[in-house]
């Protein structure tokens, strides 16, 4: 097969569905574009023809068990969600289960962030136990993004951009209402508990997890109560 990706539009969607199938991890486009790098005289091929075969390639596999999507970390090929009740069952081991704790934790962090280890406490009402925390950031849905400046500093949690890539979203603004997070995190769990939503209901939490964060960084920007990790 003599393929020509950088003259052939079509051989151009053969090898990027190749990367990608292959791939362990999404691929961003200057990953992507790596592979169409030449010599200095010849850059390759610029983002938006990759945007644009990418676009195409996902438009033919519409209908299809598999699709491409676009994620925080790049793009990806993952099975449809439809398809899970068959594909569990090709599994030996059953998908992590996160207790309510864990969720909750979550939740507040993705809702307020940027958000202590006290904000958590004074919202759940109880001790967080450091290995929630640490559960979190080894999943890598969470990350410390500062400190906040009082005595003490205590670092500022928020999520990460893998979190949205495990949820299959691009941006903080696509994230869903809080009584659908249990069930995007943990398929067969409950949706957080009401006494949670009704907290974070009276702390007036925007019905999105994008309107949150929007507000948060606003709120942020103008009392300069956060110091940036370097």
């Amino acid at each position: 097969m003599n393929l020509q990706p950088s003259d052939n539009p079509d051989d151009l969607k053969v090898v990027l569905e190749a990367a990608l199938l292959a791939a362990v991890e999404p691929l961003t486009l200057a990953e992507l574009r790596r592979m169409f790098e030449q010599e200095e005289s010849n850059p390759g091929l610029s983002n938006d023809v990759l945007r644009r075969a990418l676009d195409e390639l996902r438009a033919q596999w519409h209908g299809r068990g598999v699709e491409l999507i676009q994620v925080a970390d790049g793009w990806r090929f993952q099975t449809r969600a439809e398809m899970q009740p068959w594909l569990s069952r090709l599994k030996n081991e059953k998908p992590p289960r996160y207790s309510r704790a864990v969720l909750e934790t979550l939740a507040i962090i993705a809702y307020r962030q940027p958000v202590t280890r006290g904000d958590i406490e004074d919202i759940r009402g109880v001790s967080v136990n450091p290995n929630i925390i640490k559960t979190l950031e080894e999943r890598g849905w969470i990350e410390a993004i500062g400190h906040r400046d009082v005595p003490g500093r205590p670092a500022l949690f928020g999520t990460t951009g893998h979190f949205l890539s495990d949820l299959g979203l691009r941006t903080l603004s696509e994230l869903p209402p809080l009584e659908e997070l249990g069930n995007l995190v943990t398929p067969d769990e409950t949706a957080l508990i009401p006494e949670l939503r009704e907290e974070l209901a009276d702390n007036d939490v925007p019905p999105t997890f994008g309107a949150v964060i929007e507000t948060a960084r606003a709120s942020t920007a103008s009392d300069s109560a956060v110091t940036e990790i370097s």
